[in-house]
């Protein structure tokens, strides 16, 4: 039955109607479909599933959360105990000395805290000009409000009445540090309240930094009293074989956003660390002004027991430390992908991730359906490209499976 009620994300109906693909079941890097096909993950879901599909472990601290308490809010004085530990966890785990956590519903709950907080701060600091969240060219920082106004990939910005939902954005080039400075010293930064990156540009390609780069905008920032924000929703807990990629790239941010890695998608759950300069302000004196912001579901206690659990298994199975490994062995795979006849570019070596440019004559989407059809599932994302990303947890083997099946994919075209 194809006319079902359930409206699909960033999707044409339709299409996605007519060639619906129902995942029922999942262990390790593998699924099962509705129709009996098993097929390697080599996306992790959407850039989640860092320690596998099917985790007992993490099931079952879910139920023993829910069957003691399975949440309480965490606005004003209330807060619950799996909510306070997290908190506690990933501030010492963060890239940020010092830092307070909130915690959200996922990345793009996370997108729009931190550009409300930027924001408020520098309210706060008698300078109200300062209101422009100034992004990367080809970014993705999710769908929410400030997401889709700060976004680097104008169809997600697009079709609403107006340029930008929020009107303070900027976008600058994402790779091009001399003409990103440059466009800033012509807008003013005087107006600019943050700038906002991914370390590794995910859905707008899978683009590792260039050289220099993420070094001289972080020296911009810090020199013309910008804050930076450090979107790491995809790279977080792993991805680019340490923690936290701004631990990889010396990145030293105001504020941090997590999601996706801090559960392994097994419940949803984003979190904002937010270093000192910004946070303390909120915490000294019975005169701390409020930051008025906060979700139902932020803290929630189930989600929080599954973030313990699934950041337990990342550090008790040095998966961390595997992904690093398994970078070099992806790189290594996809690379003779580059002398296709039908492959523009391929881009890896910034993390266990890669992405896979086919030429504009020839479709990524069926390239992508003839993967699911020799059994492994990819999908496409922004200029054409397919995605990899596979759990932690794919063996070598399994790896190098994802690349000679694209291989073979584009053979057929």
């Amino acid at each position: 039955m194809t006319d079902r009620a359930l409206w699909h994300g960033q999707a044409h109906m339709p299409t996605s109607q007519a060639q619906r693909l129902v995942v029922t079941d999942g262990d390790g890097a593998w699924l099962t479909t509705s129709d009996g096909r098993r097929l390697l993950d080599a996306t992790a879901s959407l850039w989640h599933a860092n320690v596998g599909h099917g985790r007992e472990r993490i099931a079952r601290a879910a139920y023993e959360q829910m069957r003691r308490l399975e949440t309480y809010h965490v606005f004003g004085r209330f807060a619950n105990e799996p909510a306070l530990d997290l908190a506690d966890r990933l501030a010492d785990l963060g890239p940020v000395q010092g830092g307070r956590v909130m915690l959200t519903s996922g990345g793009s709950d996370s997108v729009d805290l931190a550009c409300k907080l930027v924001r408020r701060h520098w309210q706060l600091e008698g300078r109200p000009e300062k209101t422009v969240v100034v992004s990367r060219e080809t970014a993705y920082h999710g769908l929410h409000g400030f997401g889709t106004s700060i976004a680097g990939l104008p169809y997600n910005r697009e079709g609403y009445g107006s340029a930008s939902l929020v009107p303070e954005t900027l976008r600058i080039p994402a790779h091009d540090l001399g003409a990103a400075l440059a466009q800033l010293d012509a807008f003013g930064t005087d107006r600019v309240a943050a700038i906002i990156l991914e370390p590794v540009i995910g859905t707008g390609g899978v683009f590792g930094p260039v050289e220099g780069y993420l070094e001289g905008l972080q020296a911009f920032a810090q020199e013309r009293d910008v804050l930076l924000v450090v979107d790491e929703v995809i790279t977080g807990f792993g991805r680019t074989g340490v923690m936290f990629a701004s631990e990889r790239y010396a990145l030293e941010p105001d504020l941090v956003l997590m999601a996706k890695g801090l559960t392994s998608g097994y419940a949803p759950l984003g979190a904002v660390l937010v270093a000192p300069r910004v946070a303390d302000r909120f915490f000294d004196g019975d005169d701390a002004p409020m930051f008025r912001h906060g979700l139902t579901y932020s803290g929630h206690a189930t989600a929080c027991a599954v973030a313990h659990a699934n950041l337990d298994v990342l550090e008790e199975e040095g998966l961390v430390e595997r992904a690093a490994h398994l970078e070099k062995v992806l790189a290594d795979a996809v690379q003779p992908l580059a002398d296709h006849p039908l492959v523009h570019e391929v881009r890896a070596g910034a993390g266990f991730l890669a992405g896979v440019q086919v030429v504009d004559e020839v479709r990524g989407d069926d390239v992508a359906q003839e993967c699911v059809r020799r059994g492994v599932l990819t999908r496409t994302i922004h200029a054409n490209t397919l995605q990899i990303c596979p759990p932690f947890v794919t063996t070598e083997d399994e790896v190098r499976l994802v690349a000679t099946t694209v291989a073979d994919a584009l053979d057929t075209f």
